[in-house]
């Protein structure tokens, strides 16, 4: 068709000017492009039938319903003509034929068979997509009712537990009478439990308050810690003939829950399935041949204190052989195996044992960068070597820490999968061999190999491991395959091609698919920072997930395809014109083992930089052979360009692609739901850092699933119109997504609510504000826009900026450090101060009853710290600066100091557990410069009109409030 013709086509189906022929014009550039995409979708704009009055008019819609020519006269046809001459006539009716035939030209295109691969291939992941959705949402596992066998785990009996932690007893925060509560309740469960065991089990219960004091790094910052009166609750289950030295099991969950939050996934769940356990192993007529400690501890979330009294001071921590921690980053989901060690023994006994596993040791690579810790490191490193396992739930992250952690948003299925692999992991962990308690493994010092192992389970169906040592070989195989394949080729070639040349190609097809890789996660990356120019607000894809894959994973798909149309003719090394093949069969080739090439030498990065994450490329580059050979023995029965060949191709990758797609859709998932927690970074950049990161991990995501059908599939799917389509779709899901609020019940904005009030002298109010932090990338401005209510009773104006705003300090948030970090730019705003005297006669504060000085260069000041009437401290924080040289802390030894803000360098420590004694301590300064002792208190009792503003927030915030009561000292 000539494009003169062409043009005529497009404006007899569209009118000029008119909506729809402007879009298209705008959207697909040149009139003879836009007829390419008329002829091919022409069929779809057909008036329906019933549209259709006359046997003429069906026959101008659709020709060939009717053969029959209509009836008109020769004045009629010229009349019709327009006074054009019959000369005329063979072009007219060419330009019929073709008119005629446009219908079908989607289908006879040269790109439909391009589109139908397309669409086959999105219907594939569409059902893999389902598949890994039913999976790490637990919809396989059938939860036990209350009415199931004793000798059986039963998620609702555990679920009742949870009710009446977070919802009958509520808050379990330190300071609170909800944490006594639930102590009391765990502590007569276990004693119904003795009771009601039989005469072979001895089962010792105790109820231990600990106290101590450290120092430790915790998110990058060194902070002391002084603690007291915190409750634990441990029972031992156990043969009657036991001894305390026998090596033993440990199994660890906290009770306590943090601020503002009921705690029913984190860590609810974790108490109830211990408890379930423990009536399992007494009622199922199971002797255990170790003994078992259950640690319900009270003080995790005061970063891991209870742990800490537990190995400092119980009379069986050096008996302990082996621990398994439970956690909760969420409300459900996979179960997994976040860190395991020291050595790989644990992870081999999970993966013998596991019912469900759900593991997986590339999390041990990404979980260190990931804010948080849990009482693992305690265990296995800070106050012990020993050998166990974290175990954490991961998903339903959007209500980690916030007020919406509550029962209802459990996940079915779930606690039963966690009570399953617990059971089987103690039988496991207590028949081993390998078993021993701190002397034994002191003396004879083996809990296998100091090396991780490698492992992972494929759709919780089996669990693959291999140690570390079989590592090193499997996953060097794959280069040595990539630099082998140069030297056969050529002897298979008989020496007409140099092997050289061949390895030139292959290094190429390397680097194209690698800018593939990396364009595949540069595409979304440029797509979400140009929504983001044109949007008042990010992560729109928080509440709805799903966005961020449709969103992102179409422009992750045009990078992967750009550099097979950029170089859709591979540059050979050497002239083949003398060889039998085509130069298609080369280019197949060299593009074939470059992506080949690309995911062995990832596979041995890993290995080289001491990963455990390497399975991934290796399982592509195992499962892309695979597929090489499959290919290899189609093209012999049918063409090499047909689309038999390439579906050949890619069905022995369905297995490994499946893989993938769990793998990395489960990342980001929960990537995406921890974005509302990770902090926020200043302006400007700080905008658009979560959009960044969620379509960059996508696009890496997407390199895991699609990249390795590109060197076959690209050659169907390398077509302009078909990177058009991919650009339209990732346009108008922007477009759609940009509307869509980013915030709801199910996901959450959060916020920190802060009532600040600046004392003296343990009994005068100086200054009372209102300090309030977000902890993501939409800020302050963005609340309090969508929440008016908040706005008005804070007295904000509409036109409100940051510009005419008072900052707040960052000493305000001294007694959240180093947590407050995670947000920036918080506000101050002025408050009233009445309440808070009504409520408390006594403030907080410090005084010095004792002085001692040698000469000029040396004081020791004694120090007492009280509360005041206060009776729900969650902590106490000191920020001492000034020429600090000793305390009576942590055993007399000082924290690295910190600088906050470009300020002197101070020494932080953290106070915490209810007592009507005061806190007695000294400090010691090396030179006669005034020591300044900075006192931040953190109350959970609000005042009224604190109460009045929090209740203001709408449901889309969750909002963590509480008071805290500033004072300074010089000494």
């Amino acid at each position: 068709m000539r494009e003169d013709d062409t043009w005529q086509s497009d404006r007899t189906l569209f009118p000029d000017r008119s909506p729809a022929y402007i879009y298209l014009t705008r959207s697909l550039g040149r009139p003879h492009r836009l007829c390419s995409f008329v002829s091919n979708f022409q069929f779809l704009s057909l008036p329906p039938e019933d549209a259709i009055d006359t046997p003429n008019q069906a026959r101008a819609v659709n020709p060939r319903r009717d053969p029959t020519p209509s009836a008109s006269t020769p004045a009629d046809r010229a009349s019709r003509r327009g006074g054009r001459t019959c000369s005329d006539e063979p072009r007219r009716r060419g330009r019929r034929r073709r008119k005629k035939n446009m219908a079908l030209r989607f289908w006879s295109s040269r790109d439909a068979p391009g589109f139908k691969l397309l669409f086959s291939l999105a219907i594939m992941y569409g059902l893999m997509s389902i598949l890994v959705y039913h999976r790490i949402h637990m919809k396989f596992v059938d939860p036990l009712g209350v009415d199931a066998p004793p000798d059986r785990f039963s998620e609702a009996r555990a679920v009742e537990h949870v009710r009446v932690l977070a919802q009958d007893i509520g808050g379990r925060q330190e300071g609170s009478p909800g944490l006594r509560e639930a102590a009391r309740y765990i502590k007569s469960q276990l004693e119904t439990l003795k009771k009601r065991a039989g005469p072979k089990l001895k089962i010792v219960v105790e109820e231990s308050t600990v106290a101590g004091s450290f120092n430790m790094m915790f998110l990058g910052h060194s902070i002391s810690f002084g603690y007291r009166n915190h409750t634990n609750v441990v029972a031992r289950i156990s043969s009657v003939d036991s001894q305390d030295t026998d090596p033993s099991l440990l199994v660890n969950g906290h009770f306590d829950s943090p601020l503002g939050s009921p705690g029913a996934g984190d860590c609810g769940s974790c108490v109830a399935s211990m408890l379930e356990l423990a009536r399992l192993i007494v009622d199922a007529d199971w002797m255990p041949p170790r003994p078992i400690i259950f640690l319900f501890n009270g003080a995790e979330e005061l970063f891991m204190l209870g742990s800490h009294g537990f190995m400092t001071t119980n009379r069986w921590r050096d008996s302990i052989g082996a621990f398994i921690n439970v956690e909760a980053s969420g409300t459900g989901g996979p179960d997994l195996v976040c860190q395991s060690g020291p050595g790989s023994w644990p992870s081999l006994v999970y993966a013998e044992s596991a019912i469900y596993p759900m593991a997986h040791s590339a999390a041990q690579d990404v979980f260190p960068v990931i804010p948080g810790d849990t009482d693992y490191r305690i265990f296995s490193q800070d106050n012990g070597n020993i050998p166990g396992l974290d175990i954490i739930f991961l998903l339903g992250g959007y209500f980690y820490h916030t007020s919406y952690d509550t029962v209802d948003r459990l996940l079915p299925g779930s606690v039963q999968a966690r009570g399953d692999n617990l059971f089987s992991l103690v039988k496991a962990f207590t028949t081993s061999s390998m078993l021993r308690n701190a002397h034994e493994r002191e003396h004879i010092g083996s809990t296998g190999s100091d090396e991780r192992a490698v492992f992972f389970d494929y759709l919780s169906w089996i669990l693959i491991y291999y140690p570390r040592r079989v590592a090193v070989v499997l996953h060097c195989v794959p280069v040595g395959i990539f630099f082998a394949m140069p030297f056969l080729l050529h002897l298979l070639n008989s020496g007409s091609r140099s092997w050289f040349a061949i390895l030139r190609d292959f290094v190429k097809g390397t680097m194209l698919h690698s800018a593939g890789i990396i364009l595949g996660v540069l595409f979304p990356v440029v797509f979400s920072i140009l929504r983001l120019l044109f949007s008042s607000y990010a992560m729109n894809w928080f509440a709805t997930p799903y966005l961020a894959f449709i969103m992102f994973i179409p422009s992750s798909v045009v990078g992967l395809l750009i550099p097979r149309i950029v170089w859709s003719n591979f540059p050979l090394s050497q002239e083949i014109s003398n060889l039998k093949s085509s130069k298609e069969v080369f280019f197949d080739e060299a593009r074939f083992w470059g992506a080949f090439g690309f995911y062995s030498l990832v596979t041995l990065a890993y290995l080289l930089a001491g990963l455990s994450g390497g399975f991934v490329t290796f399982m592509l580059s195992a499962a892309m052979l695979l597929s090489w050979i499959s290919f290899s023995l189609a093209i012999r029965s049918s063409s090499r360009y047909s689309l038999w060949s390439t579906v050949a191709f890619v069905i022995p990758l369905i297995p490994c692609l499946t893989y993938t797609v769990y793998f990395g859709g489960f990342l980001v998932q929960f990537l995406i739901e921890k974005m509302g927690m990770m902090g926020s970074v200043p302006p400007p950049y700080g905008f658009f850092v979560p959009d960044i990161i969620v379509a960059a991990v996508t696009g890496l995501s997407t390199g895991w699933c699609v990249g390795p059908l590109i060197p076959i599939c690209g050659r169907w799917l390398a077509k302009s119109s078909i990177l058009q389509f991919l650009v339209h779709l990732t346009i108008l899901t922007m477009a759609v997504s940009s509307q869509l609020f980013p915030y709801s019940r199910d996901a959450p904005k959060r916020v920190v609510f802060q009532h600040t009030f600046l004392t003296a002298g343990g009994n005068q109010v100086l200054n009372s504000s209102y300090d309030v932090g977000v902890v993501d990338s939409n800020p302050l401005p963005f609340l309090f826009k969508y929440a008016p209510e908040v706005a008005k009773e804070m007295h904000i104006s509409p036109d409100f900026s940051f510009d005419a705003a008072k900052l707040c300090d960052r000493e305000n948030w001294m007694g959240i450090f180093p947590v407050s970090l995670l947000f920036s730019r918080s506000l101050n705003f002025p408050a009233q101060s009445e309440g808070i005297l009504k409520h408390h006669q006594v403030f907080p504060h410090l005084s010095a009853y004792k002085l001692q000085s040698s000469g000029n260069s040396f004081r020791r000041i004694y120090l007492e710290f009280s509360l005041g009437s206060l009776n729900e401290v969650w902590v106490a924080v000191l920020n001492i600066t000034g020429p600090l040289s000793s305390w009576s802390f942590a055993d007399e030894a000082l924290p690295a100091p910190e600088t906050v803000d470009g300020g002197p360098p101070s020494y932080i420590c953290r106070l915490s557990g209810y007592s009507n004694e005061n806190w007695t301590f000294w400090l010691e300064a090396s030179s006669s410069e005034d020591l300044r002792v900075d006192v931040n208190v953190v109350d959970q009792h609000l005042v009224d009109a604190a109460v009045k503003l929090k209740s203001l927030f709408p449901d889309w915030v969750d909002v963590i409030a509480y008071s805290n009561f500033m004072s300074t000292y010089i000494f």
